[in-house]
């Protein structure tokens, strides 16, 4: 249907299903331009759910499977459904295929609906900084951007300035180089998501450390904050302890800012 001029949106219930679906992905949608020399498109849009379930189904992130098989599509990742929407508008207008992974636990929150929620755009591959701030900077996305605003908000009352930034796109990722200028400012970074260790965070890393030489900036050694190596026990409690929770965030970012200025803090904190 992609191929013949139409714009089907597919639905894949739950991020952790996508692996049925995986071969035609990577095999056919993925690399449809580049085999066809730029002659061919297939504006195909995946719509589908993850991150923060509680569960041993559909709670997996498999972020990293996604990154390593699917270039040649767009992969994003909303952290709130106004955001998906205009992600969606965007997308409806593109010629490039994409996997849209919504919040799960996000149906559960209100959101004020903008008045052209219709025809708003998020761009593609342009980040967004949630808080300004001078000590650190935490870059994460999708739910995970709720949890890091409520760590932001304790740090605060300790003194640490955090710089928020929410990629919104993992695939592209961050054209414009907007993260090594907060890392510019700060000089000290943490990558927070929720896949397995090594999986997104590890990638957003190497994109910003390395590809965007944000290495030299730094005064601390970059550190990631991802999921414990297994799948989440069932329950809150589970999810709560298995993935990167408010109280993980803070003591992570205190930790790194008390190393490098200890003057700054009483002896009790």
């Amino acid at each position: 249907m992609a191929m013949r001029g139409l714009r089907p949106i597919a639905e894949i219930q739950y991020l952790d299903y996508l692996i049925y679906g995986f071969s035609p992905l990577t095999d056919d949608v993925a690399t449809l331009r580049w085999r066809s020399n730029n002659l061919q498109a297939a504006p195909l849009i995946i719509r589908t759910r993850g991150h923060r379930l509680e569960g041993v189904w559909h709670s997996g992130s498999p972020m990293s499977v996604l990154l390593g098989g699917l270039r040649g599509m767009y992969i994003l990742v909303p952290r709130n459904m106004t955001q998906a929407a205009g992600m969606y508008n965007t997308m409806l207008r593109s010629d490039d295929p994409c996997v849209l992974i919504e919040c799960l636990n996000a149906y559960r929150l209100k959101e004020r609906v903008p008045d052209n929620v219709g025809e708003f755009t998020i761009p593609i591959g342009i980040p967004e900084v949630m808080r300004e701030g001078s000590d650190i900077t935490i870059v994460t996305y999708g739910a995970c951007v709720r949890i890091a605003e409520a760590a932001c908000d304790l740090l605060k009352q300790d003194g640490i300035s955090v710089e928020l930034i929410d990629v919104q796109t993992l695939l592209p990722f961050d054209r414009h180089h907007r993260i090594v200028q907060s890392l510019q400012k700060t000089n000290r970074i943490i990558f927070l998501d929720e896949d397995v260790p090594g999986g997104a965070s590890a990638y957003m890393m190497q994109e910003v450390l390395e590809k965007q030489g944000g290495y030299q900036y730094l005064d601390s050694p970059p550190t990631t904050l991802s999921a414990k190596d297994h799948r989440p026990p069932y329950g809150t409690d589970g999810d709560y302890f298995s993935k990167p929770n408010v109280e993980d965030i803070y003591n992570t970012a205190f930790h790194i800012v008390h190393e490098a200025e200890p003057g700054r803090f009483s002896e009790d904190e």
